[in-house]
């Protein structure tokens, strides 16, 4: 008789890639968010890249890379926008090498709904392939264990039918950003992942609706706070599998540097909350079109016993500009500013 592949392979390899991964720094990656908040940044392109190295302090490193690119171009010949974008992120973790590769292009059009205010409705869609591999050779099986302990040179009798799998992903989302006032910006968005529900081909045969779909509420606001200074929040709520995570965070921003002919230099300092999970402190530096950001997750979830409160690092970077080509934003583009 065949024995199984141990229960706590099966979980961990089924809670990593069931459930997706979030980055503390979540509003540097707009499109791993919701594909509606592509675009919502002054400037005809902006490049976004994020790298996140989790529970290194407990076990092998969770490390995760993502990178967004959108590009805005003015339509007909009023306000009216699209942004075409994609949004690229490797997911590792484990003994196994367990990985996730993804690419998704998505496409967004912002109606302008006023002539003289900063009001956009934006509706977005996304789809692309993504794929999984791990390395089988590290596999340790259930009966290649004797005595309780594990021998390798115990073969093992578990047919390994593949080492990965792959399907197509497709999300989509609403979004409105508007302003109050002259300077104070605001979105609030909605949007649902994995609406296919996708079946996978798994190392124990096919499993339907492997990934649940995942509805998601954003919300974020910038405004002026004193002379010199910047109030910035964001939230994001998601439900997925009967699950629920709550995100959100401020941050207050100092201009450090100001310029006739450009925008300051700027100090951000902030925090931010995964109820129930992690604290975490955010410092950011913007100069011109880069910013730079770096977070450190404070583990505050049971699991802080064993990690003495340590969770996880994560920088990002961002780039935005005005491509100043002959269909640029510059003279037309009147948007929520973030």
């Amino acid at each position: 008789m065949k024995r199984m592949i141990p229960p706590l392979f099966l979980l961990f390899a089924y809670s990593l890639q069931a459930q997706d991964y979030t980055f503390s720094q979540f509003y540097e990656q707009p499109l791993l968010r919701n594909p509606a908040l592509a675009g919502l940044f002054t400037g005809d392109l902006r490049v976004s890249l994020s790298y996140r190295d989790q529970w290194s302090s407990v076990t092998v490193p969770y490390r995760t890379t993502s990178m967004n690119i959108e590009h805005k171009v003015p339509v007909g010949s009023k306000q009216d926008l699209i942004t075409i974008g994609a949004q690229m992120s490797q997911d590792a973790a484990g003994d196994i090498r367990l990985k996730r590769t993804q690419f998704l292009p998505s496409l967004s059009f912002h109606k302008s709904l006023s002539e003289e205010h900063d009001t956009y409705l934006s509706a977005a869609f996304q789809a692309g392939p993504v794929s999984s591999q791990f390395d089988a050779s590290q596999l340790k099986l259930g009966d290649q264990f004797r005595n309780g302990s594990y021998d390798p040179s115990n073969p093992t009798s578990q047919v390994i039918k593949t080492s990965g799998y792959s399907y197509w992903d497709v999300n989509a989302g609403l979004s409105f950003s508007s302003t109050l006032g002259n300077k104070t910006n605001f979105y609030i968005a909605a949007g649902i992942t994995h609406i296919t529900s996708p079946t996978i081909h798994s190392i124990t045969g096919d499993v339907p609706g492997f990934i649940k779909p995942k509805f998601i509420l954003n919300a974020g606001i910038n405004a002026p706070s004193g002379d010199r200074g910047h109030i910035t929040a964001f939230s994001d709520l998601m439900f997925q599998n009967g699950n629920r995570q709550l995100l959100s965070g401020i941050m207050y921003g100092l201009n450090l540097v100001e310029y006739d002919n450009g925008d300051p230099d700027i100090l951000y300092v902030g925090a931010f909350m995964r109820f129930g999970d992690a604290l975490i402190p955010v410092v950011k530096i913007g100069f011109s079109h880069v910013s730079i950001g770096i977070s450190y997750d404070v583990n505050i979830s049971k699991l802080n016993m064993v990690s003495n409160w340590r969770g996880g690092l994560e920088l990002s970077m961002v780039y935005h500009d005005f491509l100043k080509i002959r269909n640029s934003t510059l003279d037309k583009l009147r948007c929520t500013r973030f």
